[in-house]
């Protein structure tokens, strides 16, 4: 029995659901759950050793961000990887959004663009060996993208480029391959605009890292 004068503190349940849903995101996106697969919470369960309550919280938060699909009497599925079309229709929406951002981001930069900096000090490497360890950089993408639409001042542009939830699908589909330190290079060239205080080159460092990542870096994935 743990006594609180051992100096130990039980798992609550808020961390014990962080810790499933991290873990059943790692199956998913690790393919360990394949595209389209079914998710029995029972079964998942059971794997992971926990009770159904978690597992079943862990799918609902899954769904909202689109990695997984309920079926009416039937449970939960993985859902399948992004198509072309749909990928193309993404980076259509992005080149038109983030672009823009970065550039609203530079006409006044202020000291909110220092959070830029720091989030780009938080990954050093971009480790490429399964999600558990890629998750830093997937983080740091999210935080990055975000910030940028957070400093164009439009909050209704910010909120419909978080509802794409962009990062994971891309990374489900790409992210065991070498390409963090491009990404990350990139994302230096889009904050050095911004803080100078450049708005063409803000634009164009932010369309030149998008149309790299669908060209060069996402095409090899439908050219296999």
């Amino acid at each position: 029995m743990i006594r609180p004068e051992d100096g130990i503190r039980p798992l609550t349940r808020r961390m014990l659901g962080d810790d499933v849903f991290e873990a059943v995101t790692a199956m998913v996106m690790d393919h360990v759950v394949r595209p389209g697969e079914r998710m029995s919470i029972d079964g998942l369960a059971a794997r992971l050793s926990v009770s159904p309550t978690p597992v079943r919280e862990a799918l609902a938060r899954l769904e909202a961000l689109g990695l997984a699909r309920k079926e009416p009497l039937r449970g939960y599925r993985a859902t399948p990887l992004l198509t072309r079309t749909q990928l193309d229709d993404l980076f259509d929406f992005r080149l038109l959004v983030e672009p823009w951002a970065a550039g609203r981001a530079a006409e006044q930069p202020g000291p909110e663009a220092a959070a830029l900096s720091a989030c780009l000090d938080e990954v050093d490497e971009a480790p490429t060996e399964g999600y558990a360890r890629y998750r830093a950089l997937a983080e740091h993408d999210r935080r990055f993208h975000d910030l940028v639409m957070t400093l164009s001042g439009n909050e209704h542009a910010r909120e419909a480029f978080t509802r794409t939830h962009c990062h994971l699908h891309i990374f489900r589909l790409h992210y065991d391959r070498d390409t963090g330190p491009e990404v990350l290079v990139e994302h230096r060239q889009i904050v050095e605009a911004i803080i100078d205080g450049n708005p063409t080159a803000a634009e164009a460092a932010m369309t030149k890292h998008l149309d790299n990542s669908m060209s060069v870096r996402l095409r090899k994935v439908y050219e296999q």
